[in-house]
């Protein structure tokens, strides 16, 4: 399991000083691109065989707790499902920061499927077979 962390910046809250829902897919999403990064991976990519990238397919997130301007927090990721073309991605998000409430509490829990894909000359995406190098990676970080 990989965890990156974030602070809740002052655009990614609402009137009420809350976390707006969206933000939690954007953190969710960065959580996602550093993961990679760390694996020296990249959701544009190019290989032998051209452009690849990861077109997302669903994302979800259920809220178990707010979040206000300048907590910080904790986003762990994990690959869920492993498939021939698509990876999930599950995520949990806590409070990480001492003073904020309960610390360590969970207050979001998420995932986005992305496929493998490969560009036309035109340009148009295909699902493609995950590359067996990003495979191994990936197969790597399932979670049990």
């Amino acid at each position: 399991m990989y965890t990156a962390r974030r602070r809740v910046e002052f655009h990614q809250t609402d009137a009420a000083g809350l976390m707006h829902f969206s933000a939690f897919f954007t953190m969710m999403e960065e959580a996602e691109h550093e993961f990679l990064r760390h694996l020296g991976l990249s959701v544009l990519a190019r290989d032998e065989q051209g452009k690849l990238s990861w077109p997302r397919v669903a994302a979800q997130c259920e809220f178990s707790g707010p979040l206000r301007f300048e907590e910080e927090v904790a986003i762990a990721v994990a690959v869920s499902r492993l498939g021939e073309t698509s990876v999930t991605y599950g995520f949990t998000v806590r409070r990480a920061a001492a003073g904020a409430g309960d610390k360590n509490a969970v207050v979001a829990r998420g995932s986005i499927t992305a496929v493998c894909c490969r560009f036309r000359p035109d340009g148009t995406p295909v699902a493609s077979p995950i590359p067996e190098m990003i495979r191994q990676k990936l197969a790597a970080h399932v979670a049990s």
